[in-house]
């Protein structure tokens, strides 16, 4: 979470960061990770808006994140319409168009990309 917050602190007057949480990617009644296990990670997948809130406060309070958390539904249309499980970054710019979707993560979480879309989107639109 580090890149996202230098990210976050760096562009944060000219861009809304935020972070949704979606559907639980490893829960216990799931595809449970043994590295989760070992931090003390272990939680059921939320069936209910005020489960899934708690996860999310969780998440955020663990990741020590200063980004603000929304929530995707209990029908997951966030996830659904924009691929974001288990997760993904996005810039979507004034117009409310995608600017940048960068690849399924983990190994597609690349925040050095996202930051450049930012910086192009930035540019582009003081013109």
């Amino acid at each position: 979470m580090g890149e996202l917050e230098r990210l976050h602190n760096r562009f944060g007057e000219d861009v809304a960061f935020f972070i949704v949480y979606i559907k639980e990617a490893h829960p216990e009644d799931g595809w449970v990770l043994e590295e989760n296990r070992d931090e003390g990670i272990a939680l059921t997948d939320p069936t209910t808006a005020d489960e899934r809130a708690d996860a999310a406060a969780t998440c955020a309070i663990r990741l020590k994140t200063t980004i603000p958390v929304l929530l995707d539904g209990a029908d997951d249309m966030v996830a659904a319409a924009y691929g974001g499980w288990p997760d993904r970054l996005y810039l979507i710019d004034r117009d409310g168009r995608v600017a940048f979707q960068g690849e399924e993560g983990p190994s597609g979480f690349r925040p050095k990309e996202l930051e450049a879309a930012i910086e192009r989107d930035l540019r582009y639109s003081k013109r």
